[in-house]
């Protein structure tokens, strides 16, 4: 069974007990707006129809009367057709099928556009990357090659320091060779009986 808008106007629903229900004056007034909107919309689909079938028929829809100010517009060339004219139901189906192709190319032209940002933003944020990584790396290589030199330095610092520290010391131990030498060697020539044995 098919829901009319007299089904929704004299429509009953039973008082519930021990709870609280809705404010009935409320439900009735919202019914009344769904009824209007639904009998509007009826009327609109009554109409439609009838100029589909109008159309369907091959007879012209009224015109829609033009304002007094306006002037009247040239007459449309008239298309003697070539064919027979085709019947009202091919005429829908072609109607059909063409709003369907254009509403297929629609779609396509908007996912090409889609496609071409999406591809034009990963490309932008591919050059970004890009950019950020080079520009991370030469920082890096510039530190790296900073703190390269700077250990390169501290080695050359200290191998000086070896050698002059190797030297110093090469020095005291020789000077301390030839001191006792020079002690052995005075010691050598003076007579054990100076020495107190």
């Amino acid at each position: 069974m098919a829901l009319t808008p007299d089904d929704v106007v004299t429509k009953q629903f039973q008082h519930v007990r021990f709870k609280d229900g809705f404010d009935p004056d409320e439900v009735d007034d919202f019914l009344d707006e769904i009824v209007i909107e639904w009998r509007k919309a009826l009327e609109e689909n009554a109409e439609l129809k009838a100029k589909l079938a109008a159309y369907e028929s091959g007879a012209a829809p009224a015109a829609a009367p033009a304002p007094a100010a306006e002037a009247p517009a040239a007459p449309a060339p008239v298309e003697t057709p070539a064919e027979p004219a085709p019947s009202g139901s091919a005429t829908a189906t072609a109607g059909i099928i063409e709003l369907a192709q254009r509403l297929h190319d629609e779609h396509v032209a908007e996912g090409e556009a889609k496609r071409a940002q999406l591809i034009a933003e990963a490309e932008g944020e591919v050059n970004r990357i890009r950019t950020e990584a080079e520009a991370k790396q030469r920082e890096e290589s510039a530190r790296l090659e900073r703190e390269r030199n700077t250990l390169e330095a501290r080695i050359t610092e200290l191998r000086n320091f070896e050698r002059d520290y190797r030297s110093q010391l090469r020095g005291y131990i020789e000077g301390q060779l030839r001191d006792l030498d020079e002690k052995s060697a005075s010691t050598d020539s003076t007579p054990v009986s100076a020495i107190g044995l």
